[in-house]
């Protein structure tokens, strides 16, 4: 399998993405006991400051640079992202879902705690990503109809012609042989949008005008897709302990995947084209990010 080949100025750039995020993430964290209840409270600060990748924020923060954006507050916005992802994957993971044990290294929100908490905890947490995006719209100062179209993307993309759209899909095609159209379907709703939406809200927070916030959602797509190709190179070709979840589930679910109908090779070939178009996206628009250049690839070569 390969492996990544991060970059020492990547490297540190994802470190301090983390940083920021993670400082937004424990305040909220922190005040949410006089939110909600507290083996609630306590079930959503387990899963919104487990260990992960923070690739979404991480592309937030960048197409946010990418566009000559400043403002440390932009975290905000970004750690907003991360709750919904968050929230997606304490819900993915419950038993009438994909049904795992393991989730970045440690056992899953229901597992921890029990399914009626994961459950409320993942529903409670969609209201959390909406506190967290307004107070970072505020402390960006972005007029209103910059603040309605965030909004609208985030919650565009987390709904049902996006992430959950597409877990609905995901759901339906256990056990069928989908084509890799069918497969994109899936996949551009249940993973795609969010980080397409991701980088259009970084752009958008920065006052992209709409060539460039097209251009920031265009890179998303591509690299949304690659990300859940090489996802599916990743559950076929890796142990559990590398991914920090279960490998294998989902030929044990008998899920069609892209390693299922394209093979390994060409799978992991599809990935590493779709990463190159996403770059060219930027190229063609102008917009120059060694950031988000680099991102692109180790989309396509990270170790889980």
């Amino acid at each position: 399998m390969k492996t990544s080949t991060v970059s020492r100025g990547l490297a540190g750039y994802l470190a301090d993405a983390r940083a920021r995020v993670d400082a937004v993430l424990a305040h909220w964290g922190e005040h949410s006991g006089g939110l909600w209840p507290e083996t609630v409270a306590a079930a959503m600060r387990y899963s919104l400051l487990g260990a992960g990748k923070r690739l979404r924020p991480t592309l937030v923060l960048a197409a946010y640079e990418a566009v000559g954006g400043t403002a440390p507050a932009i975290a905000e916005l970004a750690a907003a992202i991360e709750v919904v992802h968050a929230y997606s994957l304490v819900h993915d993971d419950l038993p009438c879902m994909d049904d795992d044990d393991l989730r970045r290294g440690r056992a899953t929100t229901h597992r921890a705690f029990d399914v009626a908490t994961a459950t409320r905890a993942g529903f409670h947490m969609v209201a959390l990503a909406a506190a967290v995006l307004a107070r970072g719209m505020e402390a960006l100062a972005l007029d209103a109809d910059r603040r309605g179209a965030v909004a609208l993307e985030l919650f565009r993309a987390a709904g049902a012609g996006g992430m959950i759209g597409g877990q609905a899909l995901d759901l339906a095609a256990e056990g069928q042989a989908l084509p890799v159209e069918g497969l994109e379907e899936v996949h551009r709703r249940k993973t795609g949008a969010l980080i397409a939406a991701s980088c259009a809200i970084g752009g958008l927070a920065a006052g992209a005008p709409p060539a460039a916030a097209e251009a920031l959602r265009g890179y998303g797509a591509r690299v949304g897709l690659a990300f859940q190709i090489y996802d599916d190179v990743l559950d076929a070709t890796a142990t559990s302990a590398e991914l920090g979840k279960t490998a294998g589930k989902d030929a044990a679910r008998a899920k069609s995947t892209f390693v299922t109908v394209l093979g390994v090779g060409a799978a992991r070939a599809e990935a590493e084209r779709l990463a190159a178009l996403a770059v060219d996206h930027l190229r063609q628009a102008g917009l120059v990010s060694p950031v988000l250049v680099e991102l692109a690839h180790y989309i396509v070569t990270r170790p889980n």
